[in-house]
């Protein structure tokens, strides 16, 4: 008996056994099965900013996103039109109402530029001494400290894409069920739990995709030249425009637009200082939309970290590449050529004849801002004559990124 009993035991037990390792015929079906996860439509931040940058969802109205006044396809500018068939001075918002005043500058290659700060720094090919004063930052007048910050601003800006407030724009995100899948495995489950955390995230996210060589190729003939890739014919009016705007004698090109030192391959062609150029007022586009012809635009000083009026009507260099595809020109847009802004800085040199403004047949206006205008820095180098303004104008065309070189406007270069 008690050996038999053993043995139904040993039986019951190796029974149970196979059973548990799924040894037993009638248990075939696998067990705790979950269903695979879906995967995420943006897995990673730069795939997230890219499509939080064109999604025209995140405006009052849904008409308008940061790529509507930023366009990949036209270098990163506002390329609609104004009723003239040029590309307006100024950007119309999402209320399809609203003018700024200021022309929107390029977002290519913004992702390098400093810190809003003061600062020291080297010129070069220049007769001038080194610079200190204000640097660096987002916007034209250095307003918003870095890309991030940038990001934040014209989604609540009621002459831009007109949100009432931060936590309109996040349950706009909301309402994406991709977003919020992304969001929180990228930024953490409890993101949305603070509006602030979920509106500086969503700029975190754009400001990320601006990174990107999208952004900033450094594709130009100008870089193809620095890898060996392009040679500048020495004949051709482009290398004679490379010679003369880096030229420490002839021009006072470089003294704003050189940042390092020569053939560096990511030359931005900006040193991020701040001066005031002495540019008009842009009347005519104020007239055209109906705002107020007597504006002073007051440039920096608009900035809350400065306060002295020796920065009224200054705006921070902006960059050369692309700057032949990227008209109108200026702060206010307020020309429409790329010859007449070498013009208009030529006109400040004793015994220039380009004594007027060839798009209006008049004589140059008078500043915005008389008070403060960067004179020094204006009456440096030689007067042009009219074969060095088209040698320029052609060693600026070679600085557009090989994408954009199909916008270049016709030219004899």
């Amino acid at each position: 008996m008690a050996r038999h009993g053993a043995l139904s035991l040993l039986g019951f037990t190796l029974a149970a056994t196979l059973s548990a390792c799924g040894g037993g015929a009638s248990n075939t079906e696998p067990r705790n099965t979950l269903p695979e996860p879906e995967p995420l439509a943006f897995q990673t931040k730069v795939a997230l900013g890219e499509a939080l940058y064109n999604d025209t969802n995140l405006s009052l109205n849904r008409t308008q996103s940061c790529a509507t006044c930023h366009n990949p396809d036209a270098a990163f500018i506002d390329d609609r039109l104004d009723s003239e068939g040029k590309v307006s001075a100024t950007s119309l918002g999402d209320d399809a109402l609203s003018f700024g005043d200021r022309n929107t500058p390029t977002a290519a290659y913004a992702a390098f530029t400093p810190e809003f700060g003061e600062g020291t720094h080297s010129r070069f090919n220049s007769q001038q001494p080194d610079y200190t004063g204000f640097v660096g930052g987002q916007f034209i007048d250095g307003r918003a400290t870095d890309l991030q910050a940038q990001a934040e601003g014209p989604f609540v800006n009621p002459k831009e894409m007109g949100m009432p407030d931060e936590e309109s724009v996040v349950l706009r995100v909301k309402e994406n069920s991709d977003y919020l899948a992304s969001f929180t495995a990228l930024y953490g489950d409890a993101i949305f739990d603070d509006i602030n955390a979920a509106y500086s995230a969503v700029a975190d996210a754009i400001a990320e995709f601006e990174k990107t060589d999208e952004f900033a190729p450094f594709s130009s003939k100008y870089d193809k030249s620095l890898r060996g890739e392009y040679t500048y014919d020495p004949l051709s009016k482009a290398a004679q425009g490379k010679a003369l705007f880096f030229s420490q004698q002839f021009t006072n090109c470089a003294t704003c637009h050189q940042l390092r030192a020569n053939s560096n391959p990511q030359e931005l062609f900006t040193n991020f200082e701040y001066h005031n150029i002495g540019v008009p007022s842009n009347t005519a586009d104020r007239t055209l939309y109906g705002l107020d012809t007597s504006f002073i635009d007051n440039g920096l000083l608009d900035n809350e970290l400065v306060t002295d009026a020796a920065h009224k009507g200054k705006f921070k260099v902006p960059t050369l590449r692309n700057v032949a595809v990227t008209a109108p020109y200026m702060h206010n847009g307020v020309f429409k050529e790329l010859s007449t802004v070498i013009k208009f800085y030529d006109h400040f040199l004793t015994g220039s004849e380009h004594t007027l403004n060839p798009e209006t047949g008049l004589a140059w206006a008078a500043p915005e801002v008389p008070e403060t205008v960067s004179t020094t820095e204006l009456v440096d180098g030689n007067k042009l004559d009219e074969s060095e303004v088209e040698a320029l104008v052609c060693f600026l065309h070679t600085l557009t990124d090989e994408r954009y070189e199909p916008l270049i406007p016709d030219n004899d270069c």
